[in-house]
């Protein structure tokens, strides 16, 4: 008999298949980049995802994130999100469940998102790119109010204070109704806020 979690990896797997994602063509002078939106297991054995608040210094200081960042000379996106994820968390050996929509943002940066799940690990932030590693579990992004609305812009509020916006917020979001939800929901025109375009 299988286990709850083995359900849920092997739904989140199936819907994940059936979602026909959008894939947005490598082009002359388009940056690539790709995130890891993992999920890990407590010691009781429940689902979470790891966000990661970004160090001081660097690329987007200070805002939150998924694992992840650009591709290397010819690295594919798949490569790259779970290169990053081990370099910036620790996380390794993980099993990749499907990806979801390419999501180009603001900044001109086209982000592949990865679905993975690592079993019970323990995440430790590299201190040059990650100031801390959160874990917010899986009902979570099922709570109401979550997305909630300001305006146009797209909010996640995923802990007491965690509040999470495009485009981080909004593949988070598809993952929560594609992956976890088995909806269809395309993200690609959410707006993005002005300070997350450095």
């Amino acid at each position: 008999m299988l286990s709850p979690i083995d359900v849920l990896r092997e739904e989140i797997t199936a819907r994940l298949a059936a979602f026909e994602r959008r894939r947005v063509p490598p082009a002359e002078g388009v940056r690539r980049a790709a995130v890891t939106v993992c999920v890990l297991e407590d010691d009781a054995r429940s689902p979470y995802v790891i966000v990661i608040k970004r160090a001081a210094a660097g690329r987007n200081a200070g805002q939150w994130a998924l694992p992840g960042g650009r591709l290397d000379d010819g690295e594919e996106p798949l490569e790259a999100a779970l290169r990053e994820l081990a370099e910036e968390t620790g996380v390794t050996g993980v099993e990749v469940l499907g990806l979801l929509d390419d999501f180009v943002t603001d900044s001109g940066f086209v982000i592949t998102p990865v679905v993975a799940y690592g079993g019970r690990q323990e995440p430790v932030p590299d201190p040059r790119e990650v100031a801390s590693v959160h874990s917010v579990p899986l009902e979570r992004f099922l709570a109401p109010g979550v997305p909630r609305w300001r305006g146009e812009l797209l909010q996640m509020p995923l802990g007491p204070s965690i509040v999470i916006h495009a485009p981080t917020g909004a593949i988070l979001w598809q993952f929560a109704e594609v992956a976890l939800r088995g909806r269809e929901q395309r993200v690609f025109d959410v707006a993005q806020p002005r300070w997350t375009r450095n």
